[in-house]
């Protein structure tokens, strides 16, 4: 039997891998709650990019050899600790990428359109007379923060919408068509609207920030299925208080689950609970490449999602 110490809190993921594992959730009472001879057996750690994996935990855990992280994101798991210690650390590269940019495309159109007060105000009776009228996508300057799968996936999506793309990374994606911009501050000071599909860490954290929002002015959306760090979450409620931008549409935020009183009582944001990747289709994309990647570990054979900076060593 191979231990498996799960650490997130997905059920889905309790009893995917079958016969021959054995699974101890810790999500609960951490590693250090787990029985000294299961800390000792264990080999394989499943967490998320949330969750993470400290290098204290990785040191409770003598035997362990891969740890498995759920979603793309990873930027709580130290990398340099595991790759010191000669652990494998694979993510679900690709799995909730289309769903992912799906819900940000919904959340956009949904801000564009006004559509949860225009519902709401219709079953009280309002008519359109009664409302303001909403920008349309159509011809909009779309700036995205991050073009990996999901922010690719995005800009795709948007083109179909007759929107005209720009974006930020460290390095230009050279095979894309869409035009490389510098900086966060000088995306949001060309593009009408901005999505952040960034991942979360200490080289993104509050990258949009109020001098961004600022640039970004009084008709500018943004949009963030990133990570809740990469928005200043006090300069983003400012902001929206002061309209200096039009409005906001979250489903991530820096202290998940708890999201700020202040945001929740503002008209101009929609709020949904992280669930840009929570889709059946995504689980069992995820499910299988968990499998996939143990199957393989076990094997001896090369995993099949390692994380860059294992493909990079």
């Amino acid at each position: 039997m191979t231990d498996v110490v799960l650490l997130s809190d997905s059920p889905a993921y309790r009893d995917v891998l079958g016969e021959g594992f054995t699974i101890h959730e810790a999500h609960k009472t951490g590693i250090e709650g787990l029985d000294p001879e299961i800390r000792a057996r264990a080999r394989i750690l499943v967490t998320s990019g949330f969750t993470g994996a400290s290098a204290a935990q990785m040191d409770l855990l003598p035997g362990l050899g891969l740890i498995c992280c759920l979603g793309t994101g990873y930027e709580n798991i130290d990398v340099k600790a595991a790759l010191a210690r000669g652990l494998i650390v694979t993510h679900g590269a690709g799995t909730n990428a289309a769903a992912v940019a799906d819900h940000a495309m919904g959340l956009l159109l949904a801000l564009m359109r006004d559509i949860p007060r225009a519902d709401r105000l219709a079953r009280q009776g309002t008519w359109r007379n009664d409302l303001g009228p909403r920008p349309t996508a159509t011809g909009k300057h779309l700036g995205i923060i991050g073009l990996g799968g999901i922010g690719e996936r995005i800009a795709r999506r948007a083109e179909a919408f007759d929107m005209r793309i720009s974006y930020t990374t460290r390095t230009p994606r050279a095979h894309l068509p869409w035009r490389h911009v510098p900086d966060v501050l000088a995306l949001a000071t060309e593009v009408d609207h901005l999505i952040v599909a960034a991942p979360g860490g200490a080289a993104t954290f509050h990258m949009v920030n109020a001098a961004v929002l600022k640039a970004l002015g009084p008709k500018g959306l943004l949009v963030n299925i990133g990570r809740g760090s990469v928005v200043d979450t006090e300069a983003l409620i400012a902001a929206l208080t002061e309209r200096t931008i039009l409005g906001a549409a979250l489903d991530v935020f820096e202290e998940e689950p708890k999201i700020p009183p202040a945001l929740c009582t503002l008209q101009n944001v929609i709020l949904t609970p992280h669930m840009a990747s929570w889709a059946p289709e995504v689980r069992e994309a995820s499910i299988e490449l968990l499998r996939k990647n143990v199957a393989q570990f076990l094997a001896g054979q090369p995993v099949a999602s390692p994380i860059p900076e294992h493909r990079a060593a």
